[in-house]
């Protein structure tokens, strides 16, 4: 469903809802920060469309956020500026206004992605920067087993790396980014190799996808990850990952440069 929620929230998930505790969950993890300053180049203007609470905005540089969720305006730190209350299709600035441009875990929610990317390309000189997930990718991840439909949303909602190479024109480059054992963003793949975390309410709550799961399905899905754990049934099959440094899964970000 695309809407606007209540508290300003835009596209298909209720941040007046899920939102409320996101960022005890949700934290920049460091070592994609740091990917993302390095393709940002020396960009120093930057709009971050889909801001949220601020994750992975850059210090160092001037940045104007952009989130229509009040619930997650209300969570950015008193250090960050005040995000413009707008939604990706309709940006309120001036062609090539910025540097350079990025969205973080937003893409995806969106009403019209093709023309929140297209404004993301109208305001910038440089770089557009989106970290996404491969919708080719999604289902590859072993949560698939004990929780189809979640990721199953995740890979219908995730633009294709065609449609967002298209909508962003010139050239674009898409890189998997690793995730940490230790990943301190907590999306569903953080948890690859710490799997009772998603045991945690709170932690499937910071991610969407499983809102669009109504509860008796997510609880069956719960309790089915919890019954494996408990067994051994998880650490059988996947247990490796329990003590590899980093995982390549869907992951992606997409830089775009212009023609």
């Amino acid at each position: 469903m695309n809407k606007r929620w209540a508290d300003g929230s835009a596209g298909d998930a209720d941040y007046g809802t899920i939102g409320v505790q996101y960022t005890s969950y949700r934290r920049p993890e460091p070592r994609i920060a740091a990917l993302i300053s390095d393709a940002l180049g020396d960009a120093r203007t930057v709009v971050n469309v889909g801001a949220g609470a601020g994750s992975y905005e850059t210090t160092d540089r001037e940045v104007t956020p952009v989130e229509p969720s009040a619930v997650m305006r209300g969570q950015r730190p008193a250090h960050l500026p005040v995000a413009v209350d707008a939604v990706a299709e309709r940006l309120p600035f001036d062609d090539d206004a910025f540097d350079a441009a990025m969205t973080t875990f937003s893409v995806h929610q969106w009403p019209d992605a093709t023309a929140g990317l297209r404004e993301m390309r109208r305001v910038t000189r440089g770089p557009v920067l989106v970290l996404t997930s491969d919708p080719d990718l999604v289902r590859d991840f072993w949560m698939y087993a004990y929780a189809p439909l979640v990721l199953d949303t995740e890979a219908r909602r995730y633009p294709s790396m065609a449609h967002l190479a298209d909508a962003l024109g010139g050239r674009v480059d898409v890189t998997r980014v690793p995730i940490p054992l230790d990943c301190v963003d907590g999306f569903n793949e953080a948890y690859y190799g710490r799997p009772e975390r998603l045991l945690d309410p709170g932690a499937r709550q910071a991610n969407s996808a499983w809102s669009f799961v109504d509860a008796p399905k997510r609880e069956e899905y719960v309790e089915a990850l919890r019954a494996a754990l408990a067994s051994g049934e998880w650490d059988k099959k996947y247990g490796s990952l329990r003590h590899q440094p980093f995982y390549e899964g869907s992951l992606v970000l997409v830089r775009a440069l212009p023609q």
